[in-house]
């Protein structure tokens, strides 16, 4: 049976990118991106935010690291994955996280230091997806 691992999410950065490189000097960006939205809990209306584990690799990560920043909404269209791993007591540890392959910069900075919506998309091209297979992970 085929099956589907697509996710697009719009929302704010929770932090500036980190960025680090893989041994063989790729680059990836690591933030944390907030969404939100209303619920209703008995009579009142409520605001719910998840968090979300965003990773961006070579061009991604680089566009990621030059022009964005804390509270900048973004679109980002991705996959989900879980790693897992052992820490350093042998405790099993696993994070889920949203892996980009396509990032657009919804803000743009205005005179007065805030953000306004606009676009403005990382360029891509097919060794981008090649990279995948020299990550550590």
């Amino acid at each position: 049976m085929p099956s589907v691992n697509k996710v697009f999410l719009i929302g704010n950065l929770g932090k500036d990118p980190e960025v680090k490189y893989t041994p063989s000097g790729v680059q990836i960006a690591k933030f944390s991106l907030a969404t939100s939205e209303r619920v209703k809990r008995g009579d009142n209306w409520e605001e719910k935010t998840d968090w979300h584990n965003v990773v961006l690799f070579a061009r991604q990560a680089e566009y990621a690291k030059e022009y964005l920043k804390k509270g900048m909404t973004v679109f980002i269209d991705g996959k989900i994955s879980t790693r897992t791993w052992d820490d350093e007591n042998g405790v099993r540890k696993y994070i889920t996280e949203i892996i980009g392959n396509v990032v657009k910069n919804l803000s743009v900075k205005r005179d007065d230091g805030n953000h306004e919506t606009s676009e403005q998309e990382a360029p891509m091209n097919d060794k981008d997806t090649d990279t995948m297979d020299d990550l550590p992970f």
